[in-house]
């Protein structure tokens, strides 16, 4: 017996019946031989960690663009806090901790520069439908390992399409919103457990709103420091959640899900759409739609910076008409970092000295 069957025996000892086994996993859309040591699940976080779209998260905006300070959160360390926090959770409903964190680390690889000022754009310049989860998929379906994609289980993709819920609700209704895992869910849940907390954190921190501010019944219900809140949201998912009709369904109590709804709207209303943050997001957008714009008529500048970021081998083979041309435009500015998108504005539109 390998090393990973005898931990996939393991896992069938001591995981919740609820929970994913990573023996029983749906596959992957190439069949690849098992790997003797790791299970597929852990082989999908390794490649995801390894790949070059997680590694441009680290430059790519959360909520303040390009911060000066150091401790301001970028969408990497907002993805290794919504790992951690989804696998806090999957740990103490004895779910699959590999399965959860693979789809945390791979939710928002999908992001744009600039944050959601940056999905905004494109949403206007290229498509209304356009959505950084479906991105996200497209990223390790297709556009990583130099066209081949990630190859990763039916699992992992899932939770990584299934993430996002938008200005929704926390835990929806609507059962085709889930993941078809409960780790999945998990991890949807963990998503608006860590923005919560570190949105409000960096907001405190840039003198956009202060801590009086707060509504109080978040504070009373929630707690008064990000570490009280986010253990007050843990510890209630993983204790109001119940079994209905042989399934796990993930809930929270009345008032920790008010409150936590609560606070979304206060961080909407006074920080997403404030003067501050939104001005600047205005200016992203304007960044993003000349580039846009420019880039669709300079085809060669297209290949040769799709080279540079090992994406151009994504696109061969495909006949260039005008809508298969927006879409390869599109990926391109979806997977800029904030600074490879204002270094190649500057480049292209700021003059150059001659002498």
């Amino acid at each position: 017996m390998s090393i990973r069957e005898d931990f996939e025996k393991r896992e069938e000892g001591f995981m919740s019946p609820f929970g994913c086994l990573s023996s029983r996993s749906k596959g992957r859309v190439r069949k690849e031989e098992p790997c003797p040591i790791r299970t597929a699940f852990q082989r999908d976080r390794d490649r995801i960690v390894y790949c070059n779209a997680f590694r441009r998260l680290k430059h790519k905006t959360q909520v303040f663009l390009s911060p000066l300070g150091d401790h301001y959160r970028t969408r990497l360390s907002h993805t290794l806090e919504v790992a951690e926090i989804a696998r806090t959770i999957a740990r103490a409903m004895r779910l699959n901790e590999d399965l959860t964190e693979a789809i945390a680390l791979g939710h928002d690889l999908g992001h744009t520069p600039f944050g959601h000022g940056g999905e905004t754009a494109l949403k206007e310049i290229y498509s209304s439908d356009f959505s950084h989860n479906e991105q996200s998929l497209r990223i390790v379906e297709i556009l990583e390992n130099k066209g081949k994609g990630l190859n990763l289980t039916f699992e992992v993709r899932d939770g990584i399409l299934k993430h996002s819920k938008g200005y929704g609700k926390i835990i929806p209704d609507n059962p085709d919103e889930l993941a078809c895992t409960v780790e999945g869910q998990v991890v949807r849940v963990a998503d608006i457990m860590a923005y919560l907390n570190h949105d409000l954190d960096d907001a405190i921190r840039s003198g956009v709103v202060s801590a009086t501010q707060i509504p109080e019944s978040c504070s009373m219900n929630l707690g008064l420091t990000h570490s009280e809140r986010a253990t007050t949201m843990i510890r209630d998912l993983v204790f109001s959640s119940k079994v209905t009709d042989g399934k796990l369904c993930l809930q929270m109590s009345d008032n920790i899900y008010s409150a936590m709804t609560k606070l979304r709207e206060f961080l909407y209303d006074n920080v997403y759409r404030s003067p501050k943050v939104h001005n600047e997001f205005v200016k992203a957008k304007k960044i993003l739609s000349e580039l846009y714009t420019y880039l669709l008529n300079d085809d060669q500048m297209v290949n040769r910076e799709l080279s540079n970021m090992e994406m151009a081998s994504c696109y061969r083979g495909i006949d260039h008409d005008k809508q298969a041309y927006e879409r390869i435009v599109c990926d391109f500015i979806a997977s800029m970092t904030d600074r490879y998108a204002l270094d190649l504005y500057s480049k292209i539109f700021f003059p150059s000295p001659v002498f």
